[in-house]
């Protein structure tokens, strides 16, 4: 299996650090919001690195953290005059919720930074002991000079270096001993949540978090570290600077990052208007339609989002689960083994499942995969009649459920609701609206939506569609 690694800038072997187990963290969100489609690609494209590990035989530790305090969640507190705690639980919960929608599996840990900061106050310790580190008026700075394989991730001269768009950083620059020495904590302001340390009560930056969280949950060294090619500067490169400092090892194998994610060929933002969240996808389609879309692509191609392009997907994903459909149906009233005719047929089938490994196998091609996967669906649909036995229909269902699975593809459906059931559901739906009760109506809103039954709210009352 080759990897492309950022650190190395090629594609490289895997070979895991212990035979059979991969360590893998990934940087979760900050929730603050609603999670954006931006936020939606890491989530998908790395469930499925993880799937594929694990239909290879692989016991994978997945570690994926949520950002729970942090400028933009304050910020958000202030505006709604609650805490900045009420705002990130709410938020977890949504998207939790979302990543459901996605079908991507929960991680084995997903710790919380506000819940691990007795062990990022260690990691800073360790790191002014081993004179990485200096405090300024309740203010620890990094010394980023002092390490000098920084910039290897990036593969940026030090001097060329600026601070990154995310930055920690207090008032009084002059503080600092270097420009480019970045922070580890920092002292509250007014109204801030704040955390006991040696040096002032405040909170760490945001960088030592997700060090000690990998630490704690993966430990010193790790196998694979991945996100959004945003995170490779200045975040991921503070990460490595501050692991290796603490741990005097590396810190991870290989690093995996997805390119990014435009709207209709711009760069998605507030400003101009495109700013999608996948809570807003999901009200006009079902959200493993979002998730093949994102497969669509190889995972370090720029993917460009668009009405279209979701169409087609969605027509291509319709095209896989009536194929399953399909063989369920010939299951029912057939019987019997395989003919030894069917034995090739079946056999037949086995050359997608190779080429489908071999998409996988070379950095994760998730496109050519999906490819095999229409190849097996066509095949299916050409090889399969009235009278075929019972035994050749459920062989290639279990081969093609196993493929789309790990694509997190549900292609096995169970049956369809019926229409005076999603009559009954928008009655009850729309008495818990009258009664203000809206959580209800969100859950049985969100219910529907897992059945492939999206509601639209007009003037004329609720309409429904199937997608």
């Amino acid at each position: 299996m080759k990897l492309y690694n950022t650190l190395s800038k090629r594609k490289e072997e895997f070979v895991p650090l212990e035979d059979g187990k991969v360590r893998m963290y990934v940087c979760g969100p900050t929730v603050y919001n609603f999670i954006h489609i931006g936020n939606a690609r890491p989530m998908i494209v790395f469930d499925t690195v993880r799937r594929y590990f694990e239909y290879k035989g692989y016991d994978v530790n997945y570690v994926s953290n949520f950002t729970d305090v942090d400028d933009k969640i304050i910020k958000k507190a202030i505006e709604e005059g609650v805490t900045a705690d009420e705002i990130s639980k709410r938020f977890i919960a949504e998207c939790k919720r979302d990543m459901d929608g996605m079908n991507i599996k929960p991680a084995t840990a997903h710790p919380l930074a506000t819940e691990e900061i007795s062990g990022m106050i260690d990691m800073i310790q360790i790191l002014m002991e081993k004179g990485y580190a200096y405090e300024k008026n309740g203010t620890v700075y990094y010394r980023t000079r002092r390490f000098k394989d920084y910039g290897k991730l990036s593969h940026k001269n030090l001097d060329d270096l600026r601070s990154g768009e995310r930055s920690l950083l207090v008032t009084g620059e002059e503080e600092k001993e270097d420009p480019l020495d970045f922070v580890l904590w920092k002292p509250k302001k007014e109204g801030e949540p704040f955390w006991e340390s040696p040096w002032s009560e405040g909170r760490p930056g945001w960088h030592i978090e997700c060090s000690e969280m990998s630490k704690k949950y993966l430990g010193e060294q790790i196998d694979i570290h991945a996100g959004g090619e945003d995170l490779v500067f200045p975040h991921h490169e503070n990460e490595i600077a501050q692991s290796e400092a603490a741990n005097g090892r590396e810190f991870a194998k290989y690093w995996l990052h997805n390119a990014f994610l435009n709207i209709d060929n711009r760069k998605m933002s507030k400003s101009l208007g495109n700013f999608r969240t996948v809570r807003e996808i999901s009200e006009q389609y079902d959200l493993q339609v979002l998730r093949f879309f994102m497969l669509s692509a190889h995972y370090r191609s720029p993917l460009n989002f668009s009405a279209e392009l979701m169409e087609s997907s969605k027509a291509g994903l319709e095209r896989i689960v009536n194929a399953a459909g399909n063989l369920k149906f010939l299951m029912k009233n057939a019987e019997g083994s395989m003919s030894e005719e069917e034995k090739c047929i079946y056999e037949g089938a086995g050359r997608f499942v190779k080429a489908f490994e071999a998409a996988m196998e070379d950095d994760f091609n998730t496109a050519d995969a999906v490819a095999a996967v229409f190849d097996l669906v066509k095949y299916c649909n050409t090889n399969t009649w009235d009278g075929s036995s019972r035994e050749l229909s459920e062989k290639l269902l279990h081969m093609l459920v196993k493929l789309t699975d790990v694509l997190g593809i549900i292609a096995d459906r169970d049956d369809e609701i019926l229409d005076e059931d999603i009559e009954r559901m928008i009655e009850e739906r729309k008495e818990a609206r009258k009664a203000k009760d809206f959580a209800k109506a969100d859950a049985i809103r969100g219910e529907l939506l897992e059945k492939g039954i999206v509601l639209e709210d007009t003037r004329e009352g609720v309409k429904w569609k199937r997608v």
